[in-house]
């Protein structure tokens, strides 16, 4: 006997006449279906190479990307507002400082971290979530790809970067935050620098922080792995530090792209 998989509604609506719609539903309940419990064995190896297909297009797409730098933010805070023009100057000085910009890939302060970089004649790429309400890549990359599933997504988004950081955000960026942290502190990943961007909207969390360090849920150290500021230019002297200097950067010629196999530079 089967559970029905609680994930997933009863009924979920068609409409034969717009296939966006049922092309919504799929992708609605991709992730939740996945992560619903036990299914069928042709199920889940269907899933499995949706996954692969994000991890290859990915793959494929940043081969040339070159050493980036990942900023993450909010979709949802528009052109104009005070964190849209500090996004914005920090992309372009990531870019002046040779990297190459990564972002969500979508709107609010991902556009404006790709607008800051292409402004200053830098590269910008996006990893944009494939989402009901369609999440839009932004018109400043140069390259995109979309993907099914937020932790192909995340993965990725942390896989080609020297650095990370963090402008406001809600709960997607918290999960970026905190997943770059995390891997940092068990070793997973090298001590790539992680810079908090608005000391006054990040100071709930940094005190949240000291108290898991008081209480010695986190070690004093951990605390070490954060770099919290307003200025630009200090969150760009971190990224010469902790970056550049730390894992030896020297400007090089990115590796050609091979037509045989359908690749393409950045």
């Amino acid at each position: 006997m089967t559970a029905p998989n609680p994930a997933l509604p009863a009924t979920r609506p068609v409409s034969p006449d717009d296939l966006r719609e049922d092309e919504r539903y799929l992708v609605e309940f991709a992730d939740r279906s996945f992560i619903g419990g036990p299914r069928s064995r042709w199920q889940e190896l269907k899933t499995l190479i949706a996954i692969m297909r994000d991890f290859l297009r990915g793959l494929r797409k940043f081969h040339f990307a070159g050493p980036c730098v990942t900023i993450f933010g909010s979709a949802r805070i528009k052109e104009g507002h005070p964190y849209y023009e500090m996004t914005r100057k920090a992309g372009a000085a990531v870019a002046d400082l040779g990297f190459t910009v990564m972002t969500g890939g979508g709107p609010g302060l991902m556009e404006a971290a790709s607008r800051g970089a292409k402004e200053a004649g830098g590269r910008s790429v996006g990893i944009n979530i494939i989402l009901p309400f369609e999440q839009k890549p932004n018109d400043y990359l140069d390259a995109c790809v979309d993907m099914e599933f937020f932790f192909t997504r995340k993965t990725l988004l942390i896989k080609y970067s020297y650095a990370f950081i963090v402008m406001p955000g809600g709960l997607g960026t918290m999960d970026e935050l905190f997943e770059a942290l995390t891997l940092i502190q068990t070793g997973k990943i090298k001590e790539f620098p992680v810079i908090l961007m608005g000391t006054a909207y990040w100071q709930p969390i940094v005190s949240a922080l000291i108290k898991m360090r008081d209480e010695g849920l986190i070690s004093p150290g951990d605390l070490d792995l954060l770099r919290v500021t307003d200025s630009i230019e200090d969150a760009m002297q971190c990224v010469r530090e902790k970056a550049i200097t730390q894992f030896n950067l020297r400007r090089v010629k990115v590796p050609k792209s091979l037509r045989i196999l359908g690749e393409r530079s950045v």
